[in-house]
Formats: structure tokens, sequence, C-alpha cells
């Protein structure tokens, strides 16, 4: 067990109080540090907890994106407003979606549920929290900023990333804190933690815990999780071109087999499945709807980004298929009419009927794993900081 003394060193806080958030926004590259010009004792709560250098921060701040994540991306950008991320208030929400302190039990984390190898999704049907079984899959995370209504929760109840953050901490079956003096108790719990002194501070210039800072922290660690890095990004950049017809998106990629380009040019032309799947980061667009799941459905369910979704054992809200075949196979025949439809999936007043071949269907498998980056799921900035 880590030892998590509940006592701070007076001289670890007085240096920390000296940092500004300046000093965490330093940095040009996705895995680059950055350093603070005030160094910190090696024996601090932060360093004997976790593996985290907080006097050489890693970058979230100033990643490296290519060429295609451009102006056209940025307008999608649900920061809203909403303070930049710097690489120290980043750093505390990496700390506190690993933390099982969040939990009623100590037993779950944010990522419990949100698993950095299946994309920051999960390969079960339904997670476990601290009463068990949860009611819903969990969603992948990966390029959650460029959902520009930036609405959150399957059925997007929640208004922003940061209102979405602290509503699993609450519920009975996740977290369970509703029912344990909310999210006061919680504050306490963290503010009692020596090594969440330093990080507030560190963050924040004070160490004080509030349920602002918690939400802004948690949001601002799951914007950084970019996913630009896939097969399909690499190739894609090649042909890119924000002048050319489609920006490039109608052209073959270099590198990839027949049966991938066919599924390309499925998915980007005669699919439409572009229209609701935005690359080049393949989060949904601001105007989709629902997708016919059940008949008469009345809520549009968002959909996360398609980065990393071969990496999922689970699809759609409720976890219901297992497999790519079996969705693009609600896709091909098995779209429900119901008011909730997204007007792209009906002809003729009814549902779309695609009716892809059995070749079509591999084709457009063989291309969504082309879009599985193995960058996102294998980065250190986004891994567990708790020493084991």
């Amino acid at each position: 067990m880590v030892d998590r003394s509940r006592c701070a060193t007076l001289s670890t806080l007085a240096l920390l109080t000296a940092l500004t958030h300046g000093l965490a926004g330093c940095g040009s590259s996705g895995s680059s540090p950055t350093a603070p010009t005030t160094v910190l004792p090696t024996t601090s709560a932060v360093a004997r907890v976790t593996t985290i250098d907080v006097n050489l921060l890693a970058n979230y701040a100033r990643p490296v994106l290519p060429v295609h994540y451009d102006g056209a991306v940025n307008a999608l950008d649900n920061q809203n407003g909403n303070p930049a991320i710097t690489d120290a208030v980043a750093t505390l929400g990496r700390v506190l979606f690993y933390d099982r302190e969040l939990s009623t039990t100590r037993t779950i984390a944010c990522a419990s549920c949100h698993k950095q190898a299946a994309g920051f999704g999960d390969t079960d049907q339904f997670s476990s929290g601290v009463a068990g079984r949860t009611s819903a899959h969990s969603m992948r995370l990966g390029n959650v900023r460029y959902f520009g209504p930036g609405n959150m929760f399957w059925n997007r109840r929640a208004a922003s990333i940061e209102a979405q953050a602290t509503e699993p901490v609450l519920d009975a079956a996740e977290m369970g804190w509703r029912a344990a003096g909310g999210l006061p108790a919680l504050v306490a719990r963290l503010q009692a933690l020596d090594y969440y002194q330093e990080l507030f501070t560190l963050a924040y210039g004070s160490p004080t815990v509030t349920e602002d800072r918690l939400r802004q922290s948690i949001a601002q660690f799951e914007r950084a999780m970019i996913s630009s890095s896939s097969r399909w990004d690499s190739a894609y950049a090649l042909v890119f071109s924000p002048g050319a017809p489609n920006r490039g998106l109608n052209l073959d990629l270099p590198g990839f087999s027949d049966s991938e380009n066919r599924g390309r040019q499925i998915f980007m032309g005669n699919a439409d499945c572009s229209q609701c799947h935005v690359p080049p980061t393949f989060a949904l667009a601001p105007n989709a709807q629902g997708i016919g799941l059940d008949a008469g459905e009345t809520t549009a369910f968002k959909a996360p980004s398609l980065k990393n979704v071969a990496r999922s054992g689970r699809f759609m809200h409720d976890g219901r298929f297992a497999s790519l075949e079996q969705v693009i196979d609600h896709y091909s025949g098995g779209i429900q009419l119901g008011p909730a439809l997204d007007n792209r999936l009906r002809r003729n007043g009814g549902p779309r009927r695609l009716n892809f071949t059995a070749a079509e269907r591999a084709d457009l498998v063989a291309f969504l794993r082309t879009l599985t980056d193995d960058s996102l799921v294998n980065d250190a900035r986004f891994s567990n900081p708790f020493r084991q």
C-alpha cells in the first residue's frame, strides 16, 4: 500500500506557492517536458505517492499535431471560454483521473471505466462501480474536445466536460458520493491528502480543493487526450490539402491495402458515414441525431470519436453490439424509424437501407481498424501516475 500521509510539510508548500500558472505552459511537443524555474524537494508528497516529477512537467498545453489538424478542426474545440490547458492543471487532472480516493469505497477511479488500453473506454458491456455493474457502456474519451457542442454522456445531459467530470463521482452505482455527503465530503477527503495540497498549489497557487477546480482539472486532462497518430492520420497527411476538393478525403491513401481504401471510399462517399463521424478527428458532427437503435426512439444518443474504435469490446450506449461487424450490420439493414432518427438515415419516409455486401462489410472493418492510435494508448502522459 502507498503511504499517503495527511500532513504536508510547510517547506514544500512554501516552495509550491511560489509557482504560477504560467510556469506550466511551456513546451512544444506532445511528449516534451516543461521545467518550472523553482526546484522542489525530491521528498515531496507528490514524489512519494506518484511517479510525477513536478519540476519537469509533461507537455499537455502545446501538443504537436499533424497538418490536417488545422483551423477547421480548431473551430470544433469545445473549450468554450474555459481557461486554456496548462501542464500543471492537466497533471492534477491526471492524478484525479486515476485516484481511487474519488470513490466512497476507495476502490474505483475514473480510469476504472475509461481504460487507456481501450482508448479510454471499456471492453466490458457495463463497467463496475462501487455498487456493482453500472447501467451504461463507458464511452471512449479520445478527441472528446472536438465534439463542438461539448455535451457529455450518451444522452447529452451534461452541458460540458466540466459539468460531466463530477457526475460519476456522485452517482450511486459508480462512485457513490451523492448519498455520502456529496461533493463537499469528497472535497474534505482530498483536502486532507498532502499530495493534493501540493498539486493544487502547483496548479492554482493555493492548496484549496474546490468543486470547480476538480471539474476544471479533470476536463483539461481529458481534452488533452488528442488522437492524431493513427495509420489513417499518417497516410492522410501525405495527401491533405485544405484547398483541394473535400480536403483530399476522396483520395486513395498511400500504404493502404486495396480493402482499406475500398472501405475508406465507402465511409467517405457511398455510405456518407463521414457526414456524422467527421474526419480528421472522427468526432461526432454537431448536428448529428439518432441512429435508430430501437423503433420509436426519442433520444438522440451521442457517439464518441471513432479513433481507437477497434479497441472497444462493446459498442453503443448499452453495449449491445459485440463487434464492428455487428455495428455495420445495424447500419446496413437494422436502422429503426423513430422521432430522433437523423435525416441522413431516412429514405422515402422510412429508415435508410445500405444493404452492404459481405465484401463491403469486410472493407469497412478494415478501414475502421486504420483509425487505431497506438500512440495515445501507450503515451506515458496519460498513464497511471501512482506508484504501485
